[in-house]
Formats: C-alpha cells, structure tokens, sequence
C-alpha cells in the first residue's frame, strides 16, 4: 500500500473541503471494507494522496420514518439495515438484501452508502499487482477487456460498456431500484435509476470526486405493496451474487397497479427489467405470469460461451422473486 494523509471530517461541510483541497486523488472511507482491499492492492492507476474518514461525522447513522418514507443514513450498517423492525415490515425487500450481504463480520463494517458505491467486480480488474505484476485491463487504461477473451464465468450477460464486461456486485441496489429511492448528497438529489454509470469508466456511480452521499430516501409503500429479494451464490454466507433480484408489486383489487423489477450481477449496472414490469400492470400475479416476465427479463441477452448459464439463473429469480410478494 502507498502512503497516503488520512484526516478525520467533523462534518459533512469538513469533508468536503478536505476533498476540494487535495491536489490529487482523494478518497471517502467509512465501513473500508471494499476500499482497503482496492489500496492493499494498488488497484487504481493514480494512489490517493488522502483518505477522510466520514465515522467521525455525527447524524449520518440514523435510520429514520418520516412523512415521505424511509430516510437511511449513509453510515448505516447493513446490519443495522437488516435488523431493523421498521424496515423489515414495510419494506422487507430491503432488510433481506441487506441480511444477505457478505458474512455477519462485513455487514458490521458496511456502511449502505459504501454497498452502493463498491466498484464493479472482476478478477482481472482486481488483481493484486503484487502477485505476478500489473494487469493492464481495459478499466486500468488498457485497451480491451480480458476477461472476453479469457475467463468471464461471472461477468455480463448484456454485453459490455466502454468494452469492459464486469459486473455491478451490490446487493441492496437492485432493491433500492426496485422501492424506487432516491440518493441525497452533498451536492443534490439523484433519483436510484440514474445513480450507476459504469459508462465513467472506473466508477460504478455518476458521483463526482468531491461528492459525498450523506442519504438514502425510500418512498413510504403504496397501499397493498409488496417488495422481496432474492440471490444465488456459491456460498450463501459470503458470496458476491451469480444473479441477484429484487421485486416490488402494488396490488388493487388482485389486479398489478404498479411494478419495479431489478437484477444485478448480470451487467456493468443495476438491471432494469422494464419490459416485465409492463407484462404485470391490470393483470393478476399468477406462477404463469411470473415466468412470463422472467423470458422478458433476459429477452436482450447475450451470453458469452462461459456464462450461459446465467441467462436461465436470471429468468428463474426473476419469476421466484415475483411470487415471494404474493407471500
């Protein structure tokens, strides 16, 4: 790991100026578990000249119900989210997606801010230059995506951006996609489907470097909603997601007025299954149905010839995750 200034923020306000006078990359650190292993590793092709820690800010721990919905602190725990009665009753999507989040360990470290914002996963992108060198992808400045070419087991069914195929791996944002929040920060609002863009290159977010996410908004559920999570990993205990799914059903009279599917572990971003979503509206959610919108969800794939088999992984969360918000 290369040196670096590590300075603790008072506020919000004192972070922020930490991050405007650095005259080079500079970085946020709360939870750390996903930047400490990008520094022990050197992943970045700039080292940061600072690191500021967001724990010493008071207020950004709060889970709070208010008038317009749920309001999550950025330094949440995702044990905190996980656990919390009030989250598990109204939207119980998003205490599962938390709960499966990593091992009991991580998810006491993890802050909610720090899942969405974790840089997307690849083992070509990741790897450590301190075992047999540097490896030159596409995201480190290199000029294409080795993992194409070489081993893309787990990477995108839906093709590549910016010729990099690897994967969005955060649990809770496909069901913050799916309860249709919104992302406070320093700087302003950002509605959840306009948060990722792995079209910035190395970023998974279209946050620029001297903003700092201090909320998360979740809209109180409509009347009769429903919202569910699921994920398929090697380890249930640990894993980054294979295919991860989350699902949120408002119904009227046992008819679908409104619909947000989301799957993750399949693209460079969050997945929105729109098409589906449009199947559902007026109808009954029927085991039929589901699987109905399952086939739409990964009508656009395009699978290389290791990772076919998420394509059918995909379809068939889709429609199990639709039926656990009939439960």
């Amino acid at each position: 790991m290369k040196r670096f200034n590590h300075f603790d923020a008072a506020s919000v306000e004192e972070a922020v100026s930490l991050l405007n006078e650095s005259t080079g990359p500079s970085y946020v650190i709360a939870g750390g578990s996903d930047l400490m292993g990008c520094l022990k590793d050197n992943l970045w092709m700039e080292a940061p000249e600072r690191i500021v820690n967001l724990k010493t800010i008071p207020g950004l721990n709060e889970i709070r119900v208010e008038n317009d919905g749920l309001h999550i602190g950025a330094l949440v725990t995702l044990t905190d989210l996980s656990e919390s009665d009030a989250i598990k009753e109204q939207w119980p999507g998003l205490a599962e997606a938390a709960r499966r989040t990593a091992s009991p360990l991580l998810r006491n470290m993890g802050t909610v801010a720090g899942n969405i914002c974790q840089e997307n996963r690849c083992w070509y992108y990741r790897y450590p230059d301190k075992i047999g060198g540097r490896i030159d992808c596409v995201r480190k400045g290199g000029k294409r995506c080795l993992a194409v070419p070489g081993d893309h087991r787990f990477h995108s069914i839906f093709g590549a951006v910016k010729k990099c195929i690897a994967v969005n791996p955060s649990d809770t944002a496909p069901a913050f996609i799916a309860l249709n929040a919104t992302v406070k920060t320093t700087k302003r609002d950002i509605a959840i489907d306009e948060f990722f863009s792995a079209e910035k290159g190395a970023q998974s977010t279209i946050l620029d470097r001297d903003e700092i996410v201090t909320e998360i908004i979740v809209p109180k559920p409509e009347a009769g909603p429903t919202s569910a999570f699921r994920k398929i990993a090697y380890r249930k205990s640990i894993d980054f997601a294979l295919v991860n799914c989350a699902a949120s059903v408002a119904v009227k009279d046992g008819k679908i007025e409104s619909a947000r599917i989301c799957l993750n572990g399949v693209h460079n971003n969050p997945r929105r299954c729109e098409t589906s979503e449009e199947l559902l509206i007026g109808k009954e959610l029927t085991e039929e149905l589901a699987r109905e919108a399952g086939e739409l969800a990964v009508a656009e794939a395009k699978p290389l010839l290791q990772n076919g088999f998420k394509v059918q992984m995909a379809k068939t969360i889709v429609a199990d995750t639709l039926m656990d918000c009939t439960k």
